[in-house]
């Protein structure tokens, strides 16, 4: 069985974290799926929102702890191989990386390695019952895959350092609150709303939505007057595809658009 299954629909691609029986729980074949799904799904005309998710009652239990323990996952003695310590293809960095939205469909508890990939993701709609659970330090280890870099930008330098230090479990509401998710839904409208949000954003010129992602993700970065050199850059293409034309004429002509992403 696949362990990161991929369904595209409507120019979505759900890509589903698939051990149930374990929460979900990373193994290094899990990543290296996960990576190559993601690279796919960025090179693909034909998506235009990437979803994140998991299988059963949970969204991502973390790095396999029974597999670590026997010295199979990430971070045994076999996987820290000087040669092999290269992070360029880690799902974190190409998360961070693909162009396409990303929303995390946060169906139950995301801990360590899954929390970091939840932050990871553009949006995040989290069911009733999810829980992001930063529970690092409680094992020994610190936020390693794009958490100390990704939590102190969602909720400030003090609050960051409360959750991290002390490896605190927040609900969904709690999430809410804090701006770690966008909005809490009940378990059974999870796919539904999720669902529609991502054919809402897929519905938009896609060259459009990505350029936007590119310079806001290199906003975070820069200067004002560097993203602003950057932006003009990109738009000088954008006015050039016919997604611009058909916006412009579908604007006057008082009807939907119909964007090819050209």
């Amino acid at each position: 069985m696949d362990e990161v299954l991929i369904e595209i629909d409507s120019h979505v691609a759900t890509l589903t974290l698939n051990r149930p029986d374990r929460l979900n729980a990373i193994t290094p074949a899990m990543l290296d799926r996960l990576s190559e799904l993601l690279l796919r799904c960025d090179a693909d005309g034909d998506v235009r929102v990437i979803v994140l998710t998991g299988a059963g009652r949970g969204f991502c239990a973390g790095l396999d702890l029974k597999d670590l323990a026997a010295g199979k996952n990430i971070g045994s003695d076999a996987s820290m191989g000087i040669g092999r310590f290269d992070l360029r293809s880690a799902p974190p960095i190409v998360l961070h990386q693909v162009d396409k939205p990303t929303i995390c469909a946060l169906n139950g508890a995301a801990a360590g390695y899954g929390m970091d990939l939840a932050l990871g993701c553009d949006v995040r709609v989290a069911s009733s019952s999810a829980k992001l659970a930063a529970a690092f330090t409680k094992r020994g280890v610190l936020p390693e895959s794009g958490g100390t870099w990704l939590l102190p930008r969602l909720v400030g330098w003090a609050k960051a350092c409360e959750i991290a230090f002390t490896g605190q479990t927040l609900d969904a509401n709690a999430c809410l609150a804090l701006g770690l998710v966008n909005r809490v839904v009940e378990d059974p409208e999870l796919a539904r709303s999720v669902r529609d949000l991502a054919v809402e954003m897929a519905s938009n010129a896609p060259l459009a939505v990505q350029a936007t992602k590119r310079m806001m993700r290199l906003g975070l970065e820069e200067s004002f007057e560097a993203n602003v050199h950057h932006v003009f850059l990109q738009l000088l293409p954008l006015f050039r595809s016919k997604d611009f034309g058909e916006g412009v004429r579908a604007y006057l002509e008082r009807r939907p658009p119909r964007f090819e992403g050209r």
